[in-house]
């Protein structure tokens, strides 16, 4: 197995909503805001090598959005997917699978595209098979009024019209797939049944936070994203989950953190904490 991270591009959010309750007095010591109170976001995908398996793990905002759309974004940089793997000698008509951690449209918006004349839509990856849960589908294509801006019907249903959807099955919130070659961690806090890998690679765990822990800032427990649409849940899976990445070392690929790829954590009086910060490729050969 080898793992690549992928680029697909970096934009901007509000400072506040990233950060619900706490003030900006406190969480913009980590993630400064500029004069419109917005914060850098990344957007960066997981590249699996797996035997003769690509998995890619969510795949961004895309680029089929109108120009409006975007302006609410700030989309800066010039990082895309396609540049991103061709980086590392690949092409998206190489990847066999997109697991989506969710159907957000800033974590599932790359894999649908415009058709040729933009007379209607088709997948970005066309070899692929693409990867959500049953529970987490009729979840957001039948969304409640928070989430509806989020689950975007032109991300939804190509996907199933398309004949490339499948859904994983899970007896329990932790689950090991064969197929996939990594367990996955089911959380609600953010949206329901949220998907968090949790991959085995060079003797030791890296997990793929999406929006469980977006960002190094949002490692106290009582800073969630205003987002979530049942806060009081993430507090818990929060608590859980960071205990247990203390107690086992786990490294924590941040897919939302623009300035941190991957952290790990220790225990403190006032409980987890950034122990340790590394770029990917200095921590992993490749």
């Amino acid at each position: 197995m080898t793992l690549y991270p992928i680029e697909t591009g970096h934009f901007k959010l509000d400072g506040g909503a990233m950060f619900g309750v706490v003030p900006k007095s406190l969480w913009q010591r980590t993630n400064p805001a500029d004069a419109n109170n917005m914060i850098d976001i990344a957007a960066t995908s997981l590249l699996i090598e797996h035997g003769k398996q690509l998995i890619l793990i969510d795949t961004g905002l895309g680029n089929k959005q109108s120009e409006k759309f975007f302006s609410h974004y700030h989309r800066w940089g010039d990082h895309s997917i396609d540049s991103s793997l061709k980086k590392h000698g690949f092409h998206r008509d190489d990847i066999t699978d997109v697991f989506l951690t969710h159907l957000h449209f800033d974590h599932c918006g790359g894999t649908i595209q415009w058709n040729k004349d933009k007379t209607g839509y088709e997948p970005a990856f066309k070899n692929a098979k693409i990867w959500s849960n049953q529970e987490h589908w009729d979840w957001a294509i039948n969304p409640n009024d928070r989430e509806r801006a989020s689950f975007l019907k032109e991300n939804l249903l190509p996907m199933q019209e398309s004949g490339h959807l499948n859904f994983l099955k899970r007896s329990k919130n932790r689950h090991f797939y064969e197929n996939l070659g990594f367990e996955v961690l089911f959380v609600d806090g953010h949206t329901d049944k949220q998907m968090i890998p949790i991959i085995e690679y060079q003797d030791k765990k890296l997990v793929f936070t999406a929006d469980l822990l977006p960002t190094a800032g949002h490692i106290p427990l009582p800073y969630v994203m205003g987002f979530d649409t049942r806060p009081l849940k993430t507090l818990t899976e929060k608590k859980l989950f960071l205990k247990e990445a203390v107690n086992n070392n786990y490294y924590l690929f941040l897919e939302h953190d623009a300035h941190n790829e991957v952290i790990n954590l220790k225990d403190t009086e006032k409980g987890a904490r950034l122990d340790s910060k590394f770029n990917f490729n200095e921590l992993f050969t490749t």
